[in-house]
């Protein structure tokens, strides 16, 4: 069950992976301007991992805060769901990225 600030924020961090896209302009697209500065495989890959951290902890920290009774279960659910659509998500795209490697690895050369 992922809420709306979650997916509000998936959709702002795609917009901003994306300059252009969708908008007729061509600074996002392939083949765009040369001097558009887009980040690298390495910066998207961190800042996933990085989100899937951070929804982790916020899991951990309202968990804690329902032990000590300053929490209501329901944020604690909450909480725990987007973590692990977080993570699930994070490893459907490593599967991808195994399987799209695995693919290149067996073409001809």
């Amino acid at each position: 069950m992922a809420t709306n600030m979650f997916a509000a924020n998936a959709y702002a961090s795609i917009q901003g992976l994306s300059p252009g896209l969708g908008q007729g302009g061509a600074a996002g697209r392939i083949g765009g301007a040369a001097g558009a500065e887009r980040p690298d495989f390495a910066a998207l890959v961190q800042g996933a991992i990085g989100s899937v951290a951070e929804a982790g902890r916020a899991a951990e920290a309202q968990a804690s805060a329902a032990a000590a009774g300053r929490a209501d279960v329901v944020d604690v659910v909450t909480a725990v769901a987007e973590s692990e659509a977080a993570l699930n998500t994070l490893v459907a795209v490593r599967d991808r990225v195994i399987q799209a490697y695995e693919e290149i690895m067996r073409m001809p050369i």
